[in-house]
Formats: structure tokens, C-alpha cells, sequence
């Protein structure tokens, strides 16, 4: 019987192109937040940028994070911190089963090759 961990989960999406970057602004109307909301997400350290202030790039991994944080700010009500946190827990959850994947890939190539 599969477990809830065989079941891919299917989030509605979008394409992004891994050399766009997001202005500020652009990456505040892809969350459908504002401007401010991202400011203050960058000053605590929640979201990350590329270049100096005031000329702050976004790469399509922070859009992904950003809009993860928006959405359990907004669902849950959430603190940012407590978004942040259960974003990190999310992304290192995809990590571990993207591994695993790759691992139990090569062991079965080593076992039908031996």
C-alpha cells in the first residue's frame, strides 16, 4: 500500500527562468504582497538577494521561498519568523528525498549490473 510519502505532491505553478531576476517590486506583485513586506523580510534575514541594496536582484529560488513564506504568513496567519522555519524544514525535506531518489537510483544500477 503506498504511504503518503509515495504520493507526489502537485502544486499549482509556474515556469521561472533560472537566469531572471526579480526587481523588488516584481518580486512583491508575484507574492501579491507589498513592497514593504519584502523590505522587511530581507532586513530579518528571511530572504536572500543578489547585489546592493537599493538595486536588489531576485533569483528564481527566492521567488520560490518568498512566495512559500507569503503563503503560510497569509494561510496560517503565521509568524514571519515561524514561516521562515517551516520554509527551511519544507526545502530540506526536498533535498533529503531528491538524495534518496538519486542514491536508491544508483544502487539498483549497481544491482543490475552486478
Amino acid at each position: 500500500m503506498p504511504s503518503a510519502h509515495d504520493t507526489p505532491t502537485i502544486q499549482p505553478g509556474e515556469l521561472l527562468d533560472e537566469a531572471a531576476e526579480l526587481t523588488l517590486e516584481d518580486l512583491a506583485r508575484t507574492c501579491h504582497m507589498a513592497p514593504g513586506w519584502v523590505s522587511e523580510r530581507l532586513e530579518a534575514g528571511l530572504l536572500q538577494t543578489d547585489g546592493p541594496g537599493g538595486h536588489w536582484r531576485f533569483a528564481s529560488a527566492t521567488v520560490v521561498r518568498a512566495r512559500r513564506l507569503a503563503q503560510l504568513e497569509t494561510t496560517f496567519d503565521a509568524d514571519p519568523h515561524l514561516a521562515a522555519l517551516t520554509a527551511d524544514l519544507i526545502e530540506e525535506v526536498a533535498r533529503l528525498r531528491q538524495r534518496l531518489q538519486h542514491l536508491e537510483a544508483a544502487t539498483r544500477n549497481g544491482l543490475a549490473r552486478g
